[in-house]
């Protein structure tokens, strides 16, 4: 048999039909090669007991435990039997529930003394924890009464005991004893890092480290295969990365080198105030890259208000003076109307060329959104054609066929996590040649997930405020067990307002209940629908989300009445919505209550407080986006995340972590943490499937950077690896054809 063919093997031909079908369906393994890289998630030591005292609730575990007491119950007038067993480590205690014709074999076998590993889901039942009908293998020797059971003790005996990645469906010492069955296909493993990068790091070759990663002899053995496994997915995940970096640098691009004295110079002259440190440094790599005949492909991340637009500007006018159109692709209406506004007032005359009053060196900048009235859209339209626009800002609607541009040279993607990479695609290929391009977030991503998430992108970070921000305080208000923290909350909103300032008030939901109901209907609706369901069930917490509309009109009758209070949510007309968002920001509005719609971008510097309701049902990268919204002026600003969860729940854990850090790269590493990677090539960032089953992005910095310099030298070397056929095979594994699509269009 060839090398790869024994990876490629379907299970069913050595696990038989049913266990493989189980496999399929619930663990996503299909052949040989699946299985073997199906890594236990850690291990017991016989006579190690776990800690009961920290299991999940409502997932499906695995424990060593100690039988300490067992009894049979009867119910139902003597009909019906329930057997009730107590585990115990020493610290935790746990219950055991069987019923009905399940109760004679564990009765037999779980007397006290006996120890034993059991699985099961964790359910809680009379306010203890149990597992009702799990599976379970005895580990004591004396235990054994058929044949052949002792040889199954003995293989336990002073081994480490692998856990695997379990279902329902399948526990983790069936997935053991499949694991046995493939064990001998490791030997056919295609090693695909290059000799001399293996010989160099002195890794244990590639055969060697899957039969201890699943059999291991000691925790030595456990540490060398992890740090050889997690080496080769860093290595040929950068290797796909630098690959299409690699393949960037050889498409075509037109140089845009700002012209000395043109629009940029007049633009820097009449700046009010002197660029940060940070802004000066990532203006130079982003011009130092539009001078190549390459595109530029770069990754600019900062802080909330820590002045991205107005290094972005700086970029386009630069691009205008070297001949070329600019594009800035905002996530929504109300966000493209605010970067106009902002840009047009930061420009001034510059942005009115050839209009009555205009500058001689100025450009037209134009707004193209989807809502737009004909006529408007139609002047747009032209003036892009024609290039008498310089620049444009708009939404998707900027994607659309009929949109055409006389050069365009660099494309701005603002909110990259709100942009799938199939519209940032279709605007690229407007240009003639393609166009530059940067890509602007918010959400501080920690340095290993930009090198993995975004490693087909240069990364420029702004990490220091602009003189005259504000810090802002942040507080959670445990609405439920402390009601009178809230009505401190609307006091506080009040004296906010009655010196002068202004604040928002969010909520998770608009409250249109008609709207609702007609969302639900649709497939997407419905999903979420039966998300929300989930979610609020798990909280043990049948409240819907709090609403814009409600609480906009609770606050006007109570502890808010004489102020006033404007609504802002995603269903209103884009008319009235940037009516209400001028207003505000003109100061003619005290509160404005509002989804996530003000999440990114908007900018009013005399808003100071900010009150966001049901605040556990946002993330913690939402959460600090939102908050980003006040502090922006000279007074500082107030932030108050009113919760109704437990104080002990993981929910208000996420609120604490939140009010006691402004540093949104802090905060993305807990949103992490608590999120896990998510599949880091794949489309969906959830968590849910991982190509990563030992590398973690959190905790393995040193190596994704390490294995990314490797990755850059080879491929810099051999751009098509024909010289390292192995290499091309893992990345031909790896990059199956929806993450080859992905990364293509990244």
């Amino acid at each position: 048999m060839d090398r790869v063919s024994a990876f490629d093997e379907p299970l069913k031909k050595l696990l038989g039909g049913a266990t493989a079908k189980v496999m399929a369906e619930h663990l996503d393994l299909h052949t040989v090669g699946d299985l073997l890289h199906h890594y236990p998630r850690r291990y017991e030591e016989r006579g190690r007991l776990t800690a009961l005292t920290d299991l999940p609730l409502d997932e499906h575990v695995t424990v060593v435990a100690q039988v300490d007491d067992a009894r049979v119950m009867t119910f139902n007038g003597g009909r019906g039997k329930r057997l009730e067993v107590t585990l115990t480590d020493g610290h935790g205690r746990l219950q055991l529930v069987f019923f009905g014709h399940g109760v004679h074999k564990p009765h037999k076998e779980l007397l006290p003394g006996r120890r034993a590993m059991f699985a099961g889901k964790v359910s809680v039942f009379n306010r203890k924890m149990q597992l009702a009908h799990p599976t379970y293998q005895l580990l004591d020797a004396d235990s054994v009464d058929e044949a052949g059971a002792s040889e199954a003790v003995d293989a336990f005996a002073g081994k480490l005991l692998p856990i695997y990645p379990a279902c329902k469906q399948l526990d983790s010492w069936r997935i053991a004893k499949a694991v046995d069955a493939v064990l001998p296909s490791a030997q056919e493993a295609v090693d695909p890092l290059p000799p001399a990068l293996r010989e160099g790091r002195g890794f244990t070759p590639l055969p060697e480290a899957l039969v201890k990663i699943h059999r291991p002899q000691t925790k030595a053995d456990v540490a060398a295969a992890r740090d050889r496994l997690k080496w080769d997915e860093a290595f040929v995940l950068q290797v796909a990365l630098a690959r299409r970096r690699y393949a960037d640098t050889q498409l075509p691009a037109v140089a845009r080198k700002p012209v000395p004295g043109g629009l940029l110079d007049a633009f820097d002259a009449k700046l009010p105030f002197t660029l940060t440190d940070g802004q000066v440094k990532v203006s130079k790599e982003i011009f130092d890259d539009l001078a190549t005949e390459h595109p530029m492909h770069r990754l600019l991340q900062g802080e909330v208000g820590s002045g991205k637009t107005m290094v972005a500007l700086r970029a386009m006018l630069g691009t205008v003076d070297a001949g070329g159109q600019a594009a800035m692709l905002a996530p929504t209406e109300v966000l493209a109307q605010q970067h106009h506004r902002s840009i047009t007032e930061m420009m001034g005359e510059l942005a009115e060329g050839g209009m009555l009053g205009g500058s001689d060196q100025g450009t037209k900048v134009v707004l193209l959104t989807g809502s737009m009235g004909m006529a408007a859209r139609r002047q747009a339209l032209l003036d892009l054609v024609t290039g008498e626009a310089g620049i444009v800002i708009g939404t998707h609607a900027l994607i659309e066929d009929k949109v055409q541009f006389h050069d365009l040279g660099l494309v701005v993607v603002d909110e990259q996590h709100r942009f799938g990479v199939e519209q940032r695609d279709a605007l690229r290929s407007k240009g003639k040649q393609p166009p530059h391009l940067l890509v602007m977030t918010a959400t501080p991503i920690p340095r290993t997930v930009a090198m993995t998430v975004f490693g087909d992108l240069e990364t420029s970070v702004l990490d220091q405020l602009p003189a005259g921000r504000s810090p802002i305080a942040s507080h959670v208000v445990p609405a439920k067990d402390k009601p009178h923290f809230l009505s401190r909350a609307w006091e506080r909103v009040r004296e906010e307002v009655e010196n002068g300032h202004q604040a928002y008030v969010v909520c998770p939901r608009i409250g249109d209940d008609e709207d609702d109901s007609a969302k639900k209907k649709t497939a997407a609706g419905k999903k979420k629908a039966a998300e929300e369901k989930e979610a609020k069930e798990a909280e043990g917490d049948k409240r819907p989300p709090l609403a814009v509309l409600e609480i906009a009109e609770q606050l006007a009758k109570g502890p808010l009445t004489g102020l006033r209070i404007e609504v802002l949510h995603g269903r209103m007309h884009p008319d009235d919505k940037d009516d209400v968002m001028r207003r505000f920001a003109a100061g003619q509005v005290d509160v404005l209550v509002a989804t996530t719609v003000i999440e990114v971008g908007v900018n009013v510097p005399n808003a100071t407080a900010m009150v966001i309701m049901d605040a556990d049902r946002f993330g913690v990268s939402q959460l600090h986006q939102l908050r980003g919204r006040v502090g922006r002026g000279s007074a500082p600003g107030l932030c108050l995340l009113v919760s109704e969860a437990h104080e002990a729940s993981p929910a208000r854990a996420r609120l604490s972590a939140v009010a006691a850090t402004l540093d949104g790269f802090e905060l993305s590493r807990i949103d992490l943490e608590q999120r896990r990677e998510g599949d880091v090539l794949g489309q969906a960032q959830s968590g849910v499937r991982s190509s990563l089953r030992v590398l973690s992005v959190i905790d393995d910095e040193e190596v994704i950077a390490a294995a990314r310099q490797e990755a850059v030298t080879v491929v810099a070397a051999d751009p098509d690896l024909e010289h390292l056929p192995e290499l091309r095979v893992a990345l031909d594994a790896l990059l199956d054809k929806d993450r080859e699509e992905y990364l293509d269009k990244g």
